[in-house]
C-alpha cells in the first residue's frame, strides 16, 4: 500500500469518518475484502449514531481513489489494475455514504455490503494475477531479447569461423555451440568435425595460421583441443591478452588440498589452471630471468596453504629458494596477534649435498615404512594408494634445479640423483612426489625416461627465450607451441594430464605475501605422521636445530651499518678480516695458510712469490702455482682443472684431446667442450697456440717465452 493511502486511513481514523479501506501489503484478495468491508461498516455504523455529514465518507473516499491512482501509475500497474483499486475506493465510500443517510443495521444495507466484500476479493484476485502474469511476461521478454542479441553474436562468430577453418585448414566443421568467457578475454567454440578421419590435430597445427587469419591481437592464439569425443573440438579463441598483465598472487590463503589441486597460474581465458600431485611428478623449466624463482615461490604457496602436504625442499645454491620461508620464522621476525610462535612455510630445507642426502634418505624410509607400517589402512580403505590426508601428509620434495643433478656427470651430485630417482620410482603410491626446476627442456634434461615418466605435470617458462626451449621436447604430441607466444616474464606453457599444453602465466608473488602466507598457515602445516616420523629418525627430528641451521644465518662483517658480530654457531667469516694495524695480530686462519703454503714449497719446491717491482724474476724450478695468480675464476671445476693441466704441460705444451682424456673420468668432459675453453683462452691470452692442424699445440702464457 502507498503512503498516500496509509495517511489517508489514519485521517480518517483520527476523524472517525469515512470509509476503512486496507490496501497494506500482505492482504489477500480475502483478507483484503475482509478488512475493507468491516471497516466500512463501523464508520458508517458510528457515524449515523454520531449524526456525521454522510459527504465526508464519500469525499475520504474521492480522495483515496486519487491517491491509489497516482500511486499505480508510479509503479506502472495496469489500466485494468487502477481501474479496479479506483472503483474500491469510490464504491465503498458511496456505500458508506448511503448507510450513514439510511442506516446501516437493515438486511439491505447488510447484503448490499456482502455482495460488496465478495465482489472486491474477487476482483483483487484477478487483478493480481493478471498483474504476476504482467511482469512474469517483461521479464521473458527481456531475457529473449538478451538471448537473440547473445544468439546474434554467437551466430556471427560460428559462421566466421566456419569460413576461415575451411580456408586455412580445408576442413568444413559444424559449430554445435559457441560460449563466451565471462571474464570477457575470448570464446570457446564447440564445432562437429566432418566424416572421412579429419581430426582436431589439423586444426590444433594450424594455430599460427588461423590467429593471422583471425587479425588476433599479440599474445593471443586460436588454439584447438579434443572435444567429448573423438568427433569433436574445441577450439579457444583469446582476444584480449591477459598474460602481458603483472597479476599479485591471489589474496585468498584459504586451505586447499592435494586431491583438490594446487593452483600454479592462470590461463589466456584468465581462469586458474589447478596441478593435481597426489600420484604426478612435476617438471619446471626455465631459463635466467623468465621467472622460475618466482614461480617455485608460488609452488610453494600452494603448498603451504594445503592442509595435507609437507614441503622439503632442497636447492643446492645456497638454499636460496627455501630462506624466505623459513628464516622469518626462525629469527622471530613474524608476530602473529595471538603470540603464538609462527612455524616455518616449509617443514625442511636443505642447502648443502650432505643435508640434501640426509632428506633423500630419510624420503626414502619414510616411502618404505608406510608401506609395511599402514598395510591394514590399505586394506580397510581396498586400495593400493595411500590415503592422504591430515594425519598422514603426503611430501613433496621441490629440488631447484633438480634436473641438472641429474644430468651431472660429477660423481658426487650423481649419487644425489641417483636417490632422487629411487625417490620418484618407490614412493607414488606412499604419498611422496617430486617437483623437479630446470633452466632448460633440452635433450640432457629430458633424457631420463623415468622423468619423462612419471613427471606428466609440466611448465616451460620461456620469457621470449629460444635457446634450449625445445616444446616438442617438453609437449611431445602437442603441437602449435611456438616461444614467441609468451615473451612476457612468468609466462610460458602448462600441460597436465587433465588440461593440454596451452599459453599460461604464473602470479608475481611478493615478499610481504610470503610473509602474510607464513603467518596465515602456520597452524594448517600438518606434523608427520607418526610411522613416517619414526622412519625418518633423528636426522628429520632435529632438523631445525642451530648447528644444523647455522648455514642459514651466516652474514658478512659488513653486511650493514650498525650490524652485530656474528655469534652463532656457524663459519666464523670475520676471522678472515685483516687484523689490526699495529696491533701484531694474526687471524689463526692467516697463519695456517702461510704454514701450509711452506709445507707445500717444501715438499713440491714449487716456485717463489712473484717479483713486486722491477726485481729480476728468480728462475722458475719445479711446479709453478704461483702462475695461476691473477687469472681470472673460472666457471666449474673442471675449467679449472683444464687450465691446470694446461699449465703442467710446461713449455712442450698439450693438446686439446689430452686435456680432455685426463679430465674425463672424473669430470666426464669432452674434447669439444675443451677445444672452446682453449679458443677463449687464446683470446684473453693465457694460452698460445703452436703450429697447426693435428700438430697444434697450447702452451699456457707463463711457459710461452720458454718455447
Amino acid at each position: 500500500m502507498s503512503s498516500t493511502a496509509t495517511a489517508t486511513k489514519k485521517q480518517v481514523q483520527e476523524q472517525g469518518s469515512g470509509p476503512v479501506l486496507d490496501w497494506a501489503a500482505g492482504h489477500g484478495p480475502v483478507t483484503g475484502a475482509l478488512s475493507a468491508t468491516t471497516g466500512a461498516f463501523a464508520v458508517a455504523t458510528s457515524g449515523a449514531a454520531l449524526s456525521m455529514p454522510p459527504g465526508w465518507a464519500f469525499a475520504v473516499g474521492a480522495a483515496g481513489a486519487l491517491g491509489h491512482t497516482v500511486a499505480g501509475l508510479r509503479v506502472r500497474n495496469a489500466g485494468r489494475t487502477l481501474a479496479f483499486k479506483a472503483a474500491s475506493w469510490l464504491v465503498g465510500a458511496g456505500w458508506t455514504t448511503w448507510a450513514m443517510t439510511t442506516g446501516p443495521l437493515s438486511w439491505t444495507a447488510l447484503g448490499s455490503l456482502t455482495a460488496l466484500g465478495v465482489g472486491m476479493g474477487a476482483g483483487a484476485r484477478s487483478v493480481a494475477l493478471y498483474e504476476e502474469a504482467r511482469e512474469d511476461e517483461a521479464i521473458a521478454a527481456e531475457q529473449r531479447a538478451i538471448a537473440a542479441e547473445l544468439s546474434a553474436e554467437r551466430r556471427a562468430i560460428a559462421a566466421e569461423w566456419v569460413d576461415r577453418i575451411q580456408r586455412v585448414c580445408s576442413i568444413t566443421i559444424r559449430v554445435v555451440g559457441v560460449e563466451i568467457w565471462a571474464t570477457g578475454a575470448g570464446y570457446s567454440i564447440d564445432a562437429e568435425l566432418p566424416p572421412g578421419g579429419a581430426t582436431w590435430n589439423k586444426i590444433a597445427g594450424e594455430s599460427p595460421r588461423l590467429s593471422a587469419d583471425a587479425r588476433l591481437p599479440h599474445g593471443c592464439t586460436a588454439t584447438a583441443s579434443p572435444g567429448i569425443h573423438q568427433g569433436r573440438v574445441i577450439i579457444d579463441v583469446t582476444t584480449v591478452n591477459v598474460l602481458e598483465q603483472e597479476r599479485t598472487y591471489p589474496d585468498d590463503y584459504g586451505p586447499l588440498s592435494v586431491h583438490t589441486g594446487i593452483p600454479w597460474g592462470y590461463r589466456t581465458n584468465a581462469q586458474e589452471i589447478l596441478a593435481y600431485l597426489r600420484e604426478q611428478c612435476a617438471l619446471i623449466v626455465g631459463p635466467t630471468g623468465s621467472g622460475k624463482t618466482n614461480m617455485v615461490h608460488c609452488i610453494l604457496a600452494g603448498f603451504a596453504r594445503a592442509e595435507d602436504i609437507l614441503t622439503w625442499v632442497i636447492d643446492l645454491n645456497a638454499g636460496s629458494a627455501g630462506l624466505p620461508w623459513v628464516l622469518p620464522a626462525l629469527n622471530g621476525q613474524i608476530v602473529r596477534e595471538d603470540g603464538k610462535p609462527v612455524r616455518p612455510g616449509i617443514d625442511w630445507l636443505a642447502g648443502t649435498f650432505e643435508e640434501a642426502m640426509t632428506m633423500l634418505d630419510a624420503a626414502v624410509r619414510v616411502a618404505k615404512h608406510r608401506k609395511m607400517g599402514y598395510q591394514d589402512l590399505l586394506a580397510k580403505a581396498n586400495t593400493d594408494l595411500l590415503p592422504v590426508s591430515a594425519k598422514i601428509p603426503q611430501i613433496m620434495l621441490v629440488i631447484d634445479e633438480g634436473a641438472e643433478i641429474l644430468a651431472s656427470p660429477d660423481r658426487q651430485i650423481r649419487k644425489l640423483g641417483e636417490k632422487i630417482l629411487e625417490v620418484i620410482r618407490i614412493a607414488r603410491a606412499m604419498g611422496v612426489r617430486t617437483v623437479l626446476t630446470a633452466l632448460g627442456a633440452t635433450g640432457s634434461v629430458l633424457s631420463n625416461l623415468m622423468i619423462r615418466r612419471e613427471a606428466k605435470v609440466r611448465v616451460a617458462l620461456t620469457g621470449g627465450e629460444t635457446e634450449g626451449m625445445d616444446l616438442s621436447k617438453m609437449f611431445p604430441g602437442t603441437r602449435g607451441l611456438r616461444v614467441d607466444q609468451a615473451p612476457h616474464k612468468g609466462a610460458g606453457f602448462m600441460g597436465t594430464p587433465e588440461s593440454p599444453a596451452a599459453l599460461f602465466k604464473g602470479w608475481r608473488i611478493l615478499p610481504n605475501q610470503i610473509r602474510d602466507i607464513t603467518a596465515a598457515t602456520s597452524d594448517r602445516h600438518p606434523t608427520l605422521d607418526s610411522v613416517s616420523a619414526k622412519a625418518a629418525g633423528p636426522a628429520y627430528a632435529r632438523r631445525w636445530d642451530a648447528d644444523r641451521t647455522a648455514w642459514m644465518r651466516d652474514r658478512a662483517p659488513d653486511e650493514g651499518a650498525g650490524s652485530e658480530p656474528n655469534t652463532g654457531a656457524g663459519l666464523n667469516l670475520s676471522a678472515l678480516n685483516d687484523p689490526r694495524p699495529g696491533t701484531g695480530q694474526v687471524p689463526a686462519e692467516d697463519e695456517m695458510l702461510r704454514r701450509f703454503r711452506e709445507e707445500i714449497d717444501a715438499q713440491f719446491a714449487t716456485a717463489p712469490e712473484p717479483p713486486t717491482g722491477d726485481a729480476e724474476p728468480p728462475a722458475a724450478s719445479g711446479l709453478n702455482l704461483s702462475a695461476l695468480r691473477g687469472e681470472q675464476e673460472q666457471d666449474s671445476p673442471a675449467q679449472r682443472a683444464a687450465l691446470a693441466a694446461l699449465l703442467a704441460a710446461g713449455p712442450a705444451g698439450t693438446g686439446a684431446s689430452a686435456i680432455a682424456r685426463a679430465l674425463a673420468d672424473e669430470h666426464g668432459t669432452t674434447r669439444q667442450t675443451v677445444v672452446g675453453w682453449l679458443k677463449t683462452w687464446m683470446q684473453d691470452g693465457t694460452a698460445v697456440r703452436v703450429g697447426e692442424g693435428t700438430k697444434a699445440r697450447y702452451i699456457h702464457r707463463s711457459h710461452a717465452s720458454d718455447d
